[in-house]
């Protein structure tokens, strides 16, 4: 099978709100970090993303404009056969060389998700025979927090993850919050993105370290932290990934709620021309767009503050739809732009 290849989009026009958040008595509530991959089963796209509460939701594509996925299911939690575990930003297992195509390994879909408690989060893996559920947690972490003083060590979040059949082996991206100040001039206490390697009978995954640090250039749109990252195979370049960053560093002095990941987020790219890409990725110089240059279309419909995760769906005829949640931090909802020229 010749594997599709992509070119970074450069030109993108705003479909709008696509599905908006749920809203608590207190004003809170979360709609974004998507993942959409293809089912099956039911011949349609299905959508996995961070709903809070209850920190996981699933929705299924009921319209397409213009090929593009726009109208959704309500979302419903995710079905797992543990329903009292606390989890929340679901990604499912893609396949690397095939965006958006849920990888089936060892006759089984494989769903991430952030579990969370007092003071920590970690990564853990679910496994399912469909894409609908229910879904069964292994009993032990996947990616665990790390130890005393590495980059990780107070959490592990916000993971991704890519089968690479020809190793049979699963690569995962993922946010690592240090516990301790980092050894780096900008932002000392942002988190990196780290990797991790899984072999497809292993019970966990090895990890590889930090593959991207926050940029030591005062100003850059990630010298601050990162968000979760989805690569794709490049034309120009082996692998592109789509990621969100910030220029904004994390402080211990800064105790709001947003202390961890403050204003802005921003989407962008980045490339990579390892075969392996587990080092050596390079970010554009510029995010997609900057607050400031968000239109008033786009303020009006509820956009600004941060652009956070974003996920990109390549549909059938090579133009990429982006779904990216937008607001202030516990306010987000789910937007969607296209790109105006075809990637592949």
């Amino acid at each position: 099978m010749t594997t599709p290849t992509f070119e970074i989009p450069t030109a993108w026009t705003r479909r709008g709100l696509v599905i908006p958040r749920p809203v608590d008595q207190d004003n809170y509530g979360v709609m974004g970090d998507p993942c959409i991959v293809w089912d099956e089963e039911i011949s349609n796209w299905r959508m996995v993303l961070f709903c809070d509460p209850p920190g996981h939701g699933q929705s299924i594509c009921l319209h397409q404009t213009d090929g593009v996925p726009d109208l959704w299911s309500p979302v419903e939690p995710i079905p797992f056969t543990e329903p009292a575990l606390k989890t929340h930003k679901p990604y499912i297992v893609q396949e690397a060389h095939r965006p958006n195509r849920a990888a089936k390994i060892n006759g089984e879909y494989w769903l991430l998700g952030v579990m969370y408690g007092p003071g920590q989060k970690f990564i853990q893996r679910a496994r399912s025979k469909s894409l609908a559920g229910p879904w069964t947690w292994d009993l032990s972490p996947l990616i665990p927090k790390g130890g005393p003083g590495e980059f990780d060590e107070k959490h592990t979040d916000a993971v991704t993850g890519f089968y690479f059949p020809e190793r049979d082996e699963v690569l995962y991206y993922y946010m690592g919050y240090p516990a301790k100040a980092q050894a780096r001039p900008i932002s000392p206490w942002g988190n990196a993105q780290g990797v991790a390697v899984q072999k497809a009978d292993a019970p966990t995954a090895t990890k590889l370290g930090v593959h991207l640090p926050p940029i030591p250039q005062a100003g850059h749109w990630a010298s601050g932290y990162y968000g979760g990252l989805q690569i794709m195979p490049g034309k120009k370049h082996r692998w592109i990934a789509l990621l969100n960053a910030s220029p904004t560093a994390p402080t211990p002095e800064d105790k709001s709620i947003a202390r961890e990941e403050p204003a802005p987020s921003l989407g962008g790219w980045a490339y990579c021309d390892e075969e392996w890409p587990v080092k050596n990725w390079h970010l554009l110089p510029q995010p997609m767009e900057w607050i400031e240059d968000l239109p008033p279309e786009a303020l009006a419909k509820g956009e600004g503050t941060n652009l956070w995760r974003h996920h990109a769906l390549v549909l059938p005829d090579g133009r990429v739809a982006v779904y990216y949640n937008s607001g202030y931090y516990g306010e987000e909802q789910l937007y969607l732009k296209l790109s105006a020229d075809r990637s592949a």
